[in-house]
C-alpha cells in the first residue's frame, strides 16, 4: 500500500452510532447488537480518566505507570433517540406511552462516531460505555437555535480484553473503513447481532 496522507487537523462530528452490549458471565466475551444511528449529534467531549501512579524510593520517582481508566464523556445532541432510551436506559413502552422505572438497570453499549479531517475522516469506537439519565428541560424561545440535551457517560476498559477505544488510520483497509458503522469493530471476534424486547422488571 502506498504512502497515505495524514490529517493535519480534525473538526466536526457526525455518524454517531450506538450498539447495545452484552457480556457473557461465563466466558467474559462481549457481543454487540447491530449499531443504531444517533441523529442530531452536536458536540462530543472526552476527558481522560486515570492518573499516573508514582512509587517513590531512593528519594526519586522510582516507578511511574499510567492508570488508564478510560474516559468521562459528554454528548450534546438535539434529542436522545427513543431506541437509546429503551435499549440502553431501560425505559419501557407500554400501551403507546414510554415510562421510566427506578428499578430497571441500564445497559452497557459501544459508541461509534466520526471526526472530519482535512484529508480523511477518522472513525472511532468506544467499546464499553455506561450512561446516566439525561437532564430534562426546555424553554420558550422566539428565534434562534433549538434546545439541546446533554448526555453524560463513562467509557471504561472492556472486561474481556481491557480495550477502551479503537480508531481508523490513514492505512486502514478500505473494507474495514467502509464497513465501520455496520457492526462494532473487533479484531478478535465477530460481533453478534441480536434482537431484544424491553420488558418491565418489578
Amino acid at each position: 500500500m502506498g504512502q497515505q496522507e495524514k490529517n493535519k487537523v480534525e473538526f466536526g462530528l457526525e455518524n454517531v452510532y450506538f450498539a447495545r452490549a452484552t457480556t457473557d458471565l461465563l466466558s467474559g466475551a462481549t457481543t454487540y447488537e447491530k449499531p443504531i444511528r444517533w441523529p442530531g449529534a452536536v458536540e462530543l467531549s472526552l476527558e481522560a480518566s486515570g492518573d499516573l501512579i508514582k512509587f517513590k524510593a531512593d528519594n526519586i520517582d522510582y516507578y511511574i505507570s499510567g492508570n488508564n481508566q478510560g474516559y468521562d464523556g459528554k454528548l450534546t445532541t438535539a434529542l436522545v433517540p427513543e431506541e437509546f432510551a429503551t435499549k440502553i436506559l431501560g425505559e419501557v413502552v407500554e400501551g403507546g406511552v414510554q415510562t421510566e422505572y427506578s428499578n430497571v438497570e441500564t445497559s452497557p453499549f459501544a459508541l461509534m462516531f466520526q471526526f472530519e479531517g482535512d484529508k480523511k475522516a477518522t472513525r472511532h469506537v468506544l467499546y464499553n460505555c455506561s450512561a446516566s439519565r439525561p437532564s430534562v428541560g426546555s424553554s420558550t424561545i422566539d428565534k434562534g437555535d433549538p434546545n439541546t440535551t446533554e448526555l453524560s457517560f463513562s467509557a471504561s476498559p472492556r472486561p474481556s480484553d481491557k480495550a477502551v477505544k479503537t480508531k481508523t488510520r490513514p492505512d486502514t483497509e478500505p473494507t474495514v473503513y467502509d464497513a465501520w458503522f455496520n457492526s462494532v469493530y473487533d479484531k478478535n471476534s465477530k460481533t453478534t447481532t441480536t434482537t431484544t424486547t424491553t420488558t418491565r422488571h418489578d
